[in-house]
């Protein structure tokens, strides 16, 4: 999805790290409790020293709703994180994104036109009052919107497996968008197979299906992945074992099945978090989520031996977008009475799409 950011004045690019800093800081103490920073688990450090809080993506737009005194939310992460934050706010507080170029790549594989074509070729097919949608917290607007206006919810990694049970009670096929993977290791852990999904292909025909295929599964399962999480493979595991025989794998449920079968632990990022705390001390752990949230962990228990599964580590690179010169602009620019950068969602997307996150709540 194209979004436009204008280019940062140079005052910010040229500016060295501790200048940036002290612009940071002395904007924040200006706009004290107006102010509320919150930071994705996968930023880097130089912009999370400064988040009021730090969490995955719906918990902070929780957190940001229960701060009623902040009348700015600064939300240090991706495009689909902020739209979440501002459909659950109040109208007083404004969402801003330092970046608009920091999208979500998953997310922008599930567009609003390919998921109602998609409806449309359902209903086609299959008796599409069966058929409940369910979207992965990491989706835009407009699908957490489709979900709850056609008595769909949304799920978080956390309690993905919770929302599909409830879905089966409501019909007998899944629509799961955007990411496959969470979709197929969930419903394995449902005790589905291989034989209940398909794989839905939005650039395809009727998603590269035959009409038995759209009546037969269980699941649908969207043709979209995590760029990062992608990456690691069964041979990263392996290699970690032959070095590390009593190590622990852990693996986010965005990695393949071929990965998540095999890691002695899968988890959400807090899950990840919390099995390290919980790890006995001196453990060798190979941690299969993105490199930020790796190092930090690693950082913050040195009584541990914590590494990337995959060597050849890589970052989200659009989380990465977020930096120390766009949150200086960003907060200088508030102190002036400016606010660029807002994120603000239509009142009938925001009002459906909270419809499917509220069912979601009411689920876990």
């Amino acid at each position: 999805m194209l979004r436009l950011q204008s280019r940062l004045p140079d005052r910010y690019l040229d500016a060295d790290p501790e200048t940036l800093e002290r612009w940071i800081s002395e904007a924040k103490e200006t706009l004290g409790e107006r102010l509320f920073i919150l930071g994705h688990h996968y930023q880097r450090d130089e912009v999370m020293k400064w988040a009021d809080a730090r969490g995955d993506s719906f918990g902070l737009s929780v957190l940001a709703k229960e701060r009623t005194q902040a009348e700015y939310i600064v939300f240090c992460g991706v495009h689909f994180m902020a739209e979440s934050a501002d459909i659950l706010t109040s109208e007083r507080q404004t969402v801003i994104l330092p970046d608009l170029n920091a999208g979500c790549s998953m997310a922008d594989m599930a567009d609003i036109d390919g998921v109602t074509e998609a409806w449309e070729t359902l209903e086609d097919v299959v008796d599409i009052n069966r058929v409940v949608p369910i979207t992965y917290m990491n989706s835009s607007a407009a699908i957490k919107a489709f979900v709850g206006e056609h008595g769909g919810a949304v799920c978080t990694s956390t309690n993905a497996r919770a929302v599909l049970e409830w879905a089966f009670t409501q019909g007998d096929q899944v629509l799961f968008f955007p990411d496959q993977h969470l979709g197929r290791n969930t419903g394995y852990a449902m005790g589905y197979t291989e034989a209940d999904m398909r794989i839905w292909d939005p650039r395809k025909d009727m998603g590269g299906l035959e009409e038995a295929d759209l009546k037969e599964a269980t699941f649908l399962l969207w043709k979209g992945h995590c760029s990062v999480h992608q990456r690691f493979t069964a041979d990263h595991v392996a290699a970690f074992r032959a070095e590390h025989p009593d190590g622990i794998v852990i693996a986010h449920p965005e990695c393949s099945h071929e990965v998540c079968s095999i890691a002695d632990q899968v988890g959400s990022t807090s899950y990840i978090i919390n099995a390290v705390q919980e790890a006995p001390a001196g453990s060798h752990i190979a941690i299969g989520t993105e490199i930020h949230l790796v190092n930090r962990v690693a950082n913050e228990t040195p009584d541990k031996h914590i590494v990337s599964l995959d060597p050849l580590v890589c970052p989200c690179s659009t989380m990465f977008r977020i930096d120390g010169p766009h949150l200086a602009w960003i907060l200088e620019a508030l102190v002036d009475g400016r606010t660029p950068n807002v994120i603000k969602v239509d009142d009938e997307t925001a009002h459906w799409a909270k419809v499917a996150l509220e069912r979601m709540l009411a689920l876990t």
